[in-house]
């Protein structure tokens, strides 16, 4: 363990030790779970064992996240610079790029090599979990300054063929989160089949408009569009596995890519639930606060991800390093890990029971539809319900889609 030493505000000396500090390479065995599966089937013969990384995904990680508990630690203020400048949490980031691209190339081999029946299902969808770590990995390298780290989030977001997410969460989402304008925030009462109607292609379509802007503006050639650099990779990535082991890669690699874009469509799903921000009396929105992110401190799967589900903190201060994000008191939080509530969140009247209250119940919420972010389809059946008045229905009616103009608006500080 490595102890940090800092002066409290009372001169005192005291340490500060992050004790997960040897557990965050537990996302760099989390990149490899399909070739446990895959030794399991050498071994056996069994196609049953190539289904180990969802077991562990959706069955195993949210028991053990049950048993741990959560963990609230959070580093003082005076180590985190310290923390950011510690190159082991950075190189554990560097690490997950050419594993993930091993981890593809050995299941896309053993699919090629091998007469499998659903086995190819079972791979196709356990690689997919790497794909969605993939996402999940360059989300954090993507927030970065480095030239090395934003391209490293470019190569890395290739591999589920998702080249455009770091554009659009970098200058798009972080600016629009927790309004009606954002296609990638979940309102209250939209389940996440619905959700992933308007997330997935108004994601796609913000991106790329807000990336070809960004070109012209510059007057840049085509090829410095970092979306066509990305999509590029993919094309030579997934082109070459087809051309090496013919059409049974076409199925594989659709499963693949499908289960890595569900994957980041349930955790967007959770993160910004019914949360809304409001209106000063200017007219501007409010600033981005930790209380329009759902938290949550749950020890294993906060490690799988590296940090991702304390997602208060990091839209406060998004280029902060994952080591270094914090727990606040009350904050909307989930009842589980990400891994745990993306199997409740398939299942939506369950969802609805469990969340709904929970929005309804926050401190900034009190009770008040008119400061919860809603879909516009259950608008009038959820004031019903909670016998409210819709303030806004006359003068301020809810978009079912954004405004034509959002997506000409500047890109938000596009480097």
């Amino acid at each position: 363990m490595k102890v940090l030493s800092y002066e409290t505000a009372g001169g005192q000396t005291a340490t500060y030790v992050d004790r997960k500090r040897p557990f965050w390479a537990m996302a760099l065995l989390y990149a490899l779970a399909p070739f446990a599966g895959i030794a399991l089937h050498a071994w056996t013969g069994l196609e049953i064992t190539l289904f180990l990384p969802l077991a562990f995904t959706y069955v195993v990680a949210p028991v053990i996240d049950l048993f741990l508990g959560e963990d609230t630690d959070n580093p003082p203020d005076q180590v985190v610079s310290s923390l950011e400048e510690d190159s082991y949490y950075r190189v554990l980031t560097y690490a997950v790029v050419p594993l993930a691209y091993l981890e593809l190339l050995g299941t896309a081999y053993w699919v090629g090599t091998h007469h499998l029946t659903w086995g190819v299902l079972a791979l196709g969808l356990g690689a997919g979990v790497t794909g969605g770590l993939c996402i999940t990995t360059g989300h954090e390298l993507g927030h970065k300054t480095s030239s090395l780290e934003k391209w490293l989030s470019k190569i890395i977001l290739a591999i589920p063929a998702y080249g455009h997410f770091w554009v659009d969460h970098n200058r798009c989402h972080h600016r629009d989160v927790a309004t009606p304008e954002d296609p990638v925030s979940a309102r209250m009462g939209e389940s996440i089949y619905r959700f992933a109607l308007r997330e997935i292609p108004g994601a796609m379509r913000r991106s790329w408009l807000s990336e070809r802007e960004r070109v012209r503006r510059k007057k840049l050639p085509i090829w410095q569009n970092e979306i066509i650099q990305s999509y590029a990779i993919s094309a030579l990535l997934q082109g070459g596995l087809i051309a090496a082991f013919g059409p049974v890669m076409v199925p594989f690699l659709l499963l693949h890519n499908a289960q890595a874009w569900w994957l980041l469509t349930s955790a967007n799903y959770l993160e910004h639930y019914g949360l809304l921000r409001l209106r000063e009396p200017s007219g501007r929105l409010e600033r981005c606060k930790p209380h329009h992110s759902w938290n949550c401190n749950r020890v294993c799967t906060n490690l799988l991800l590296f940090h991702l589900e304390r997602h208060s903190d990091h839209h406060a201060y998004p280029s902060r390093r994952y080591q270094s994000l914090r727990n606040f008191e009350d904050l909307p939080r989930l009842p589980s890990g990400y891994l745990g509530m993306f199997s409740i969140a398939c299942v939506p009247w369950l969802w609805f029971r469990i969340m709904d209250p929970r929005l309804m119940k926050l401190t900034h919420v009190a009770g008040d539809l008119n400061r919860i972010n809603i879909d516009p389809s259950r608008r009038a059946a959820l004031f019903a319900r909670y016998g409210q008045r819709d303030l806004s229905a006359e003068a301020n009616p809810a978009p079912t889609e954004p405004p034509e103009g959002i997506f000409q608006a500047v890109d938000g500080g596009a480097q």
